[in-house]
């Protein structure tokens, strides 16, 4: 069925089962010690498991000092990684898959708060226990030292302007720093080799120190690790041949590339380097031996053209891995939203790459591979591009937690979610509502044994996610929906579409538990007068098409993510929008990579947006609006009011239930609490898992 992809190839001398590569994503699965930890393995051995050909952990520093980017992130800076990394390469290849480890250094895009206290932070922690948790307690004390410049500096090329989310100080590496540096790489290297593991690879994209070497716009030295091409190449070229020398010229060795740095997309096409420079790259770093270049761009200032949300077509930048595979002859790996099979197996039969690859799709559904090569890829959970991997980690790292997937229930307790025992067989369950809550309910509550009923009154599954997947672009959220559908009815779910279920019918067939996951509707709060009016419409009625708006002058109260795709719906029907928000800021709460790509589509559009202003209330004519810091009021005409304020829980089966006398009646998802579709999955999954 898929018979390129499932075809072998080899990197140099490595020979890898197939084309499918899970390629490097931090995920906070380790300690400070940088040893593989239980967890860790587990983690990439249910990958193996999976069928994935290659697989490539996430970032892996090669010095403690100043190469520290996460307390919990991969080592092989010293001989004692050695043989818990052999322990897990060994489980790896007992399932048929290859290891490479990703060499890495932040530069400039590191955390200052990580630099120069690793070496005393690890004996500590691994002799009095408790002491990490009290570190993570003082994480947003270091982190608010850092934004005000009271921090060691990180190391970065040369003095060039500070990277987004990145360390607040930098200085440019003296000479010695740099071989120093290189002697690292090499040495880790060498230490991978000596572990067991198949291949290095190079971590030379996506911003960090490798890649600011490369880039005019970061390095702006000169002497000779700066100034000209051939110079500013100076560095990676000195860890390649060195590692080369030490490994072998017949260890394999790939070099993840940004071949175009894609400011261009940003509006500045004069900063840093573009795709033809990056294929005179890749032509020197073939010149040199390496075995394979895995294709990538971008970097923390374009932060979306390397991690894309859900608006980016999958396979938007192939065109990129197939200038390189046109420009060298060694094997081109690429991730460029890799999600489905067909796709996959089109991509490499089109010769735009080598191998295929991708993080978030194995973060996703561990046993993609399998399941495409088998011939069920139905059965495969695709990744929707919510970003809820990335949002978690950044998150979690500072509380020495791991990252979390949206869907995927199972990331860092791999060993115990695929051995789930049935221990409620012979019990019943009724869930109400098929939303991804109510889906991800029915969907755990049979892992466990329980016989289940999901009863839905709308003809189509989906809840929230129907009007969050009909904004522009947005379609493939609702494969979420689709995928746990085709989950829940394989477990054994009897799915009801288009049945609603009352209170005294679920009273009457007096199951062992009751899930509610009907939802919420939209939020009309009492303090504002008007809101309730015939000119006031819901968001979700505007996304889902239910009410046409053209050519009109709308407010829209609320900026979160509903609020702004509706704007760009509107703005698309010739509207003259002005979006109002109490916050400072738009989108509170929400991730900056999602308010970043709604605001970029958003450019050159018929919008305006007015934070720090309170709606106070509505009538026939507009909005009376008041400005939170002044108390300045102002109205506003306008011929229709788009309410975007959010959610209130639709609970009241929930009540109904307890004047039944159940007791064993749970809400989950947005008829709890309001939230994104992985708060919904997670609530069910955890409220599950506790009974």
């Amino acid at each position: 069925m898929y018979d390129l992809l499932f075809s072998p190839m080899n990197i140099g001398t490595m020979t890898v089962k197939n084309r499918i590569v899970m390629t490097a994503a931090e995920f906070s699965l380790g300690e400070p010690s940088g040893k593989v930890t239980d967890t860790l393995s587990d983690y990439y051995e249910e990958r193996a498991k999976g069928g994935v050909g290659l697989i490539i952990p996430g970032i892996c520093r090669v010095n403690d000092m100043a190469g520290a980017a996460t307390y919990t992130q991969l080592a092989m800076s010293h001989d004692y990684h050695i043989e818990p990394m052999r322990r897990m390469a060994d489980k790896i290849h007992s399932h048929g898959a290859k290891l490479a480890i990703q060499l890495h250094h932040a530069g400039r895009q590191g955390l200052a708060s990580s630099i120069n206290s690793l070496p005393m932070v690890i004996p500590v922690a691994e002799k009095v226990p408790g002491f990490m948790k009290l570190m993570y307690k003082c994480t947003p004390i270091l982190l608010g030292m850092e934004e005000k410049g009271i921090c060691f500096s990180v190391q970065a090329p040369s003095k060039c302007p500070k990277a987004p989310h990145g360390a607040a100080r930098l200085h440019e590496m003296s000479i010695k720093e740099i071989h120093d540096l290189i002697r690292d790489f090499i040495d880790a290297a060498e230490r991978c080799k000596r572990a067991g593991v198949d291949a290095v690879e190079l971590h030379g994209a996506h911003g960090y120190l490798i890649q600011q070497f490369l880039s005019p716009y970061t390095n702006l030295r000169t002497d000779e690790y700066g100034g000209s091409f051939d110079k500013r190449m100076r560095f990676l070229e000195e860890i390649v041949t060195g590692i080369k020398k030490r490994c072998g010229k017949d260890y394999p060795l790939i070099v993840r590339l940004s071949v175009d740095e894609m400011y261009a997309r940003i509006g500045k096409p004069q900063l840093g380097y573009n795709l033809e420079d990056g294929k005179r790259i890749a032509r020197r770093l073939e010149e040199l031996d390496v075995d394979a270049i895995n294709v990538s761009s971008a970097n923390y200032d374009v932060y979306n053209c390397w991690l894309e949300p859900t608006t980016y077509e999958p396979g938007w930048r192939k065109y990129l891995a197939k200038a390189i595979r046109e420009t060298v002859s060694i094997p081109v790996i690429a991730a460029n939203v890799i999600r489905e099979p067909d796709q996959a197996e089109r991509q490499i039969r089109e010769g735009y790459q080598d191998f295929v690859a991708s993080a978030r799709t194995f973060i996703c559904d561990p046993h993609w591979a399998n399941k495409a090569q088998n011939g069920h890829p139905e059965d495969i959970q695709r990744c929707i591009g919510c970003l809820n991997c990335i949002r978690s980690f950044m998150t979690n790292a500072g509380k020495g937690l791991p990252g979390e997937c949206a869907l995927n229930m199972s990331i860092a307790n791999e060993r115990a979610y695929y051995s789930m025992p049935k221990d409620k067989a012979g019990s019943t369950a009724i869930v109400v509502g098929a939303g991804p809550a109510g889906l991800t309910a029915g969907k755990t509550l049979a892992m466990r044994g329980y016989e289940v009923e999901l009863f839905e009154k709308e003809n189509k599954a989906g809840g929230q996610v129907i009007a969050a997947s009909s904004g522009i672009n947005k379609e493939r959220l609702y494969w979420c929906i689709e995928d746990l559908l085709t989950a829940v009815r394989k477990q054994g779910v009897k799915v009801k579409l288009g049945k609603e279920i009352s209170a005294q019918e679920i009273a009457e067939r007096k199951p062992d538990v009751v899930f509610i996951a009907s939802g919420g509707r939209p939020l009309l709060p009492k303090s504002i007068p008007g809101i309730d009016g015939k000119n006031v419409v819901s968001a979700v009625d505007v996304l889902l098409g239910k009410r046409t708006i053209e050519n009109s002058n709308v407010i829209i109260a609320g900026s979160g993510m509903t609020g702004l795709e509706t704007c760009e719906v509107l703005c698309d029907k010739g509207n003259k929008v002005i979006v109002v928000e109490m916050a400072d800021a738009l989108a509170p709460g929400t991730w900056f990579q999602l308010v970043d790509d709604a605001m970029e589509r958003l450019q050159g559009k018929k919008a305006k947006f007015m934070t720090g202003t309170k709606l106070l209330s509505v009538d026939e004519e507009g909005v009376l609006l008041e400005k939170v810091r002044s108390g300045k009021q102002k109205k506003i005409k306008a011929n229709v009011v788009v309410n975007a304020l959010g959610v209130s829980p639709v609970d009241s089966l929930y009540k109904e239930l307890s004047e039944f006398g159940l007791v064993n009646v749970y809400k989950v998802g947005d008829s709890n609490t309001s939230g994104t579709i992985a708060h919904a999955c997670h609530d069910a999954y955890d409220t599950v898992m506790r009974l």
